[in-house]
């Protein structure tokens, strides 16, 4: 709340410079706060009496958004890639699809590696097993798993995450 809004009869009162002035009512905080051409605003609503603080909102509110936007910038946002591969995968393309899952985890993403069987490769599973563990030994150096592989329904698929540098 500000300046008249605020409509608690005694308040607590703290300078702008961050000293306490003492608890007096809110129409004489006001008064020293426009002597001072600051606002008043509350601090703390729940306090007894409440806290209110002598400042110049315009500028509490600007670096206010300007901490959270930088915040926000530091923020890292890991996105989820997915690779798909097949049985019948040629190394070439087994390759190319390694260089882009190590692409992915060396931007700090995590990629879902999915294995996909059509028609009769779902009983010979194995060979999928295999061309997953191949996988994940080929990047390794870059990333770790995090769930192992796991069947579900005609997908076989794994997650790797990146190694934290």
């Amino acid at each position: 709340m500000l300046n008249e809004a605020i409509t608690a009869k005694e308040v607590r009162l703290i300078g702008s410079e961050g000293e306490t002035l003492g608890i007096m009512s809110a129409q004489k905080a006001l008064e020293i706060a426009y002597d001072k051409g600051l606002d008043l605003v509350m601090m703390a609503a729940q306090a007894d009496p409440p806290v209110c603080k002598i400042m110049d909102y315009g500028k509490f509110c600007f670096d206010r958004d300007k901490r959270e936007k930088e915040a926000k910038k530091k923020q890292q946002t890991v996105e989820l890639k997915e690779i798909q591969l097949s049985c019948r995968i040629d190394t070439h393309d087994f390759e190319t699809k390694v260089r882009h899952a190590l692409r992915f985890l060396s931007d700090g993403n995590k990629v879902r590696v999915v294995m996909r069987f059509k028609g009769r490769e779902m009983s010979h599973q194995n060979i999928g097993q295999e061309v997953l563990d191949k996988f994940r030994d080929a990047c390794s150096e870059s990333g770790t798993l995090e769930k192992k592989p796991v069947l579900d329904g005609r997908f076989l698929s794994m997650v790797l995450t990146p190694i934290k540098k």
